[in-house]
């Protein structure tokens, strides 16, 4: 009896062994299939890179995707004490503002230029929320290449956002102020406060950039924005918020309205009003900063001019549509037909219809106007609303298959979601307050049908060799092809740094 049950306890060992062996074989085989595809084999592209913003760094930092290897630190905004970027005399003045030199900032959204809809991998543009500015990065060198300071403005968020083409790169102010520098009370907000939003228009060969025209608008918090595309390309569609015009307890103030609005801007029109002659031409001195590849130094040019358009004169280019509530994310889907709205406070996901929203201008289908600028009526515009998607609406990017991925601050998840049904289809916890996500070409007419995750959006192209650390926030480019020293568009340093490297068998396949 006793040798029977001691070889009845070995063989239950042998057996809880066994299944310890198994279990732990299942768990490590699991991990190693996750890293097998997120792994890059030396000598070897990621197949995206995804630029993502420095926030309070104030620079751009460049990851492999899928292996998530950080490639590169672009510096734009802030000193960068690892290449001297901003310390030496050759750079300093990249930094210059019309407050003096500002050695720091947060780098908040980036955006790929973009031809008919599609990334093509040219330039990259940053902005700098704090001290508004926009900045330009030369994709051929992956360096900082010029930087447009914005005036008239309180703030950079809803920007650099772009049109179709790359013709111009917005740049919405957050904050609402006082015009022409008047020193005036807080209490004559409604009189005496202005919202203003940018068109700077981006040189279709060198890419330098000049601020063509603002568009004067009533004293509102306009927070996002997305270009059209497609039969929408004409126009540029900002959130904005604080409908109230409150200037005190902003969290309770400006939250009382049921509905503020997505405002839709025919730039094509305020273009032929700007070559027309029209407008307001006013003194504004600001900074435009630009690095040269042949001597290797900056230089800032003063420009002393703003071209206003005011809407409330000049008629047919500005609308607004109401939008649920206190809207964050303005996005637009690949086929241009569709606008998106995350009301951060709002139960629901309205969507707009772009072919309904001309309907709407012809037909004069009008609720009021606000402030001069006529308002769309709701239903009149609306698609349909996403039921019950989640709480804390903010961002939302496409996929290739007509589908919508929305990020959840509030009840932390991506709800997946389709376009044209509105149904509600997946969603998925982030297990933290997510606020961007970012699938690759998710915000052009093309999606590569990847989806990752971050706190931004992406874009990719092979780098120059440099040291770099880590950050947070970005955009995502396809990996297109291999940079030789026979491409035109690369400087005469590079292409000999490509020609010895490969002369010293260091050349990736």
């Amino acid at each position: 009896m006793k040798k029977i049950l001691l070889f009845s306890g070995a063989l239950l060992l042998v057996v809880a062994a066994l299944y310890q062996c198994k279990t732990k074989g299942a768990a490590t085989a699991s991990a190693t299939d996750a890293a097998e595809k997120a792994y890059v084999a030396p000598g070897t592209y990621d197949e995206f890179y995804n630029f993502v913003s420095g926030g309070f760094n104030g620079n751009i930092s460049v990851y492999g995707l899928p292996s998530g290897r950080l490639l590169r630190i672009i510096p734009a905004f802030s000193v960068f004490p690892e290449n001297g970027y901003g310390f030496s005399e050759e750079t300093k003045a990249m930094l210059n503002t019309s407050y003096g030199w500002i050695p720091w900032d947060d780098q908040h959204h980036i955006s790929i230029s973009e031809t008919d809809g599609v990334q093509d991998a040219r330039w990259l543009f940053g902005n700098a929320n704090n001290t508004p500015r926009i900045a330009r990065v030369d994709l051929t060198t992956f360096r900082t290449v010029e930087i447009l300071e914005i005036p008239n403005a309180g703030g950079n968020h809803s920007s650099p956002f772009i049109t179709e083409n790359t013709e111009y790169v917005v740049a919405g102010t957050r904050f609402s102020i006082p015009m022409d520098d008047k020193d005036v009370p807080i209490d004559s907000y409604k009189e005496n406060f202005k919202g203003t939003l940018s068109f700077v228009s981006v040189d279709p060969q060198s890419g330098r950039m000049k601020l063509a025209f603002q568009v004067l608008m009533p004293g509102m918090d306009f927070d996002l924005a997305r270009g059209g595309r497609g039969p929408s390309k004409d126009w540029m569609f900002f959130s904005c918020y604080n409908s109230e015009q409150a200037h005190t307890l902003l969290e309770v103030n400006a939250s009382q309205n049921d509905k503020d609005f997505i405002v839709a801007i025919n730039w094509r029109k305020a273009e032929e009003y700007m070559k027309a002659g029209k407008g307001q031409r006013k003194t504004s001195r600001y900074a435009h900063n630009t690095y040269s590849e042949e001597t290797h130094s900056a230089t800032t040019t003063w420009e002393t001019e703003v071209l206003t358009l005011d809407p409330t004169e000049l008629k047919d280019f500005v609308y607004l549509m109401p939008c649920p509530k206190s809207p964050h994310g303005c996005d637009v889907d690949p086929t241009g037909k569709y606008i998106a709205a995350s009301g951060k406070l709002a139960a629901v996901i309205p969507v707009f219809s772009f072919d309904k929203m001309l309907k709407a201008i012809s037909d004069r289908t009008f609720d009021g106007e606000y402030n001069g600028i006529p308002v769309l009526k709701y239903d009149a515009v609306l698609h349909g609303e996403v039921q019950k998607p989640g709480l804390g609406p903010l961002h939302t990017e496409f996929d290739d298959k007509g589908n919508a991925y929305t990020s959840m601050f509030v009840s932390s998840e991506i709800v997946k979601w389709n376009v044209e049904s509105l149904e509600v289809l997946d969603r998925v916890p982030t297990y933290y307050s997510i606020g961007h996500l970012c699938v690759p070409g998710g915000d052009t007419k093309k999606p590569w049908g990847k989806i990752r995750d971050r706190l931004q959006q992406d874009h990719q192209r092979p780098l120059p060799a440099h040291r770099t650390r880590a950050d947070p926030v970005g955009t995502t480019l396809r990996h297109q092809r291999r940079q030789d020293e026979t491409d035109p568009r690369l400087p005469d340093y590079r292409r000999a740094t490509l020609r010895q490297r490969r002369a010293c068998g260091f050349d990736q396949g």
